[in-house]
C-alpha cells in the first residue's frame, strides 16, 4: 500500500520521495516502470528528511504497534519543528492519542489516518478518515484530498474527523463492519451452497444480480468474481482451505464495544467465527462425533437470504454507528457520524449504495439515536423481518451455521423488546452477592436489596 499511495500522491501532481527499510524494495520501485514518477529514492532516513522541503510531511505506512514507534524514535531526532508525521497504517487509536501528545510536546505535528481501498484503493483513491493535531491537518489536507476516491457526487471521500485518536478509531470500526460484511455473505453463500444445492458459479450469478440493487458493493462485487473463477475446470472456491485469518482490527473493535459498553454483537461474532475456522482439524474430528447430515433450507428461497443479508447489513452499521458515538461522547471527539458514512461512499472496502442511504439519514433530519430506527431503514427491516426469521429458523434447523446474522436477528429482538428477563439476572445477583435492584416502581438509581 505505501508504495502505491507514494504513485497515486505522485499523479496528483506531488513531489514524493521514499524510502524503505530494505533497500532493495525502494530501489525496485525506483527502476520501475513508473519509477519516474518518484523524486527522490532514499536509502536511509536521514536521506528521506534531506530530500523533503520543510514544514517535512512524512507519511509512515508500517506495521501497527512497537514498529511504529521505533520509526517515530528513529526520524523524530531529524525532524524541525513544524514537520509533520502522519501515521497512515491501522494503528490501535489508543496508541494515536499517545503518540499525538508526544511528538506535540516536541513541536512536530502528528496525524493518525486511516487509509481504506487496499493496495488497488491506495493507488487510484482510498478513503480517508483522518485524525490527531488539528493544526497540522491544513497541510496535509490538500495533498489527501487530491489523491482521494470521489464519491458519485463528485465529493473527495478525505476528511478531518476528530482530534487525538479518532481517526484510527473511526478506521477501526469500519474494519469492524467489513468484518461483519464478509461473514454475512459467507453465510449467505452457505446457505444457498450447502442448504439449496446451487453451484458456486449459480451462487456468483445471484450476487451478481443482487450487486445491481440495494446490496451493490464492493464486497458483493468481488464474491461474485470470486465465485466465477475456476481452476482446472473445478471451482477455485473448493481449493481453498476454509480457515479465515484475521490482523486484530476487528478484535480490537469488538473490545472497544465492551469498553464502551455498546453492543457490537455482529463484529463479535464475526471474529469468533473466523477463530472457530481457523482449526480444520478440531472440526474434522468434531464432525465425526457429531456426525448430523447438513439437511435442505425447506420453504427458503434465495430472495428471503437476500431480504435477511439486507437487514443484518442494517444492524452491523447501526452497531458500528453507535459504538463511533459512544467513543466520540467518551473522549470527547465531536464525531460526525454522516460526515463519516460520507466518506466510506467510495474507495474503501466497505463502500456501497447503501452509505447514500445513510448519510442521508443524518443529512436530512435529525441525527438517529440508532440507524435502524432511522424512516428509511426501519421500513426496509419490518420488510424483511419475515425472510430474516425464516432464514434464521431454517439455518438452525438445517444445521447452518449463521452467527452474523442470528446475532443481528437476536439485538433486534432485544433492542426492540420493552421487557427482557434482566430483572431476573438482577434478582440473581442480588441473592448471591447482594448488589442490589432498581424497581419499576421507582425513580432510576435508586437501590434496593433483599434478604432472599
Amino acid at each position: 500500500m505505501g508504495a502505491n499511495l507514494a504513485l497515486n500522491l505522485a499523479d496528483s501532481g506531488r513531489r514524493v520521495a521514499v524510502y524503505n527499510r530494505t533497500t532493495s524494495v525502494t530501489r525496485e520501485l525506483a527502476a520501475g516502470e513508473e519509477g519516474d514518477k518518484i523524486a527522490a529514492a532514499a536509502e536511509s532516513l536521514e536521506e528521506l528528511v534531506g530530500a523533503l522541503r520543510r514544514p517535512r510531511i512524512i507519511v509512515l505506512m508500517v506495521q501497527a504497534g512497537a514498529p511504529v514507534d521505533d520509526v517515530i524514535d528513529r526520524m523524530a531526532p531529524l525532524l524541525d519543528q513544524g514537520d509533520i508525521l502522519v501515521d497512515g497504517g491501522n494503528s490501535h487509536f489508543t496508541d494515536t492519542e499517545r503518540r499525538v501528545r508526544r511528538l506535540s510536546a516536541e513541536g512536530i505535528g502528528y496525524l493518525g489516518v486511516g487509509i481504506s481501498g487496499g493496495e488497488e484503493g491506495a493507488r487510484f483513491g482510498p478513503s480517508i478518515m483522518a485524525g490527531g493535531d488539528i493544526d497540522a491537518w491544513p497541510d496535509v489536507e490538500p495533498i489527501f484530498t487530491g489523491a482521494a476516491a470521489r464519491a458519485p457526487d463528485g465529493a473527495a471521500c478525505c476528511g478531518w474527523v476528530g482530534p487525538g485518536g479518532a481517526g484510527h478509531f473511526v478506521k477501526m470500526v469500519h474494519n469492524g463492519i467489513e468484518y461483519g460484511d464478509m461473514q454475512l455473505i459467507a453465510e449467505a453463500y452457505d446457505l444457498m451452497r450447502r442448504g439449496l444445492a446451487m453451484s458456486p458459479a449459480q451462487i456468483g450469478d445471484v450476487l451478481a444480480e443482487w450487486g445491481e440493487g440495494r446490496l451493490r458493493s464492493y464486497l458483493i462485487e468481488i464474491t461474485a468474481d470470486i465465485l466465477g473463477a475456476v481452476e482446472g475446470g473445478e471451482p477455485l472456491i473448493d481449493m481453498i482451505l476454509d480457515a479465515a485469518s484475521q490482523k486484530g482490527t476487528g478484535k480490537w473493535a469488538a473490545a472497544a464495544s465492551l469498553d464502551l459498553a455498546e453492543p457490537g454483537t455482529l463484529v463479535a461474532e464475526a471474529v469468533f467465527a473466523r477463530i472457530v475456522s481457523s482449526d480444520p482439524g478440531r472440526r474434522r474430528r468434531a464432525a465425526e462425533v457429531f456426525d448430523s447430515p447438513v439437511a435442505p433450507l425447506d420453504g427458503i428461497t434465495v430472495s428471503d437470504i437476500e431480504a435477511a443479508l439486507y437487514a443484518s447489513k442494517i444492524i452491523s452499521y447501526a452497531q458500528g454507528l453507535r459504538l463511533m458515538g459512544a467513543a466520540s461522547a467518551e473522549y470527547g471527539w465531536g464525531l460526525d457520524l454522516g460526515l463519516v458514512a460520507s466518506l466510506w461512499r467510495a474507495g474503501c472496502i466497505i463502500r456501497a449504495d447503501f452509505l447514500e442511504d445513510i448519510a442521508a439519514a443524518y443529512r436530512e433530519g435529525p441525527a438517529p439515536t440508532d440507524l435502524a430506527e432511522a424512516p428509511f431503514f426501519a421500513g426496509a427491516v419490518k420488510a424483511a423481518e419475515p425472510s430474516w426469521r425464516r432464514v434464521v429458523a431454517g439455518a438452525a434447523m438445517a444445521g447452518i451455521a449463521a452467527p452474523a446474522h442470528s446475532s443481528a436477528l437476536a439485538y433486534f429482538d432485544g433492542a426492540r423488546s420493552e421487557r427482557l428477563p434482566a430483572n431476573l439476572i438482577q434478582a440473581q445477583r442480588d441473592f448471591f452477592g447482594a448488589h442490589g435492584f432498581e424497581r419499576v416502581d421507582r425513580p432510576r438509581g435508586e437501590l434496593f436489596h433483599r434478604d432472599w
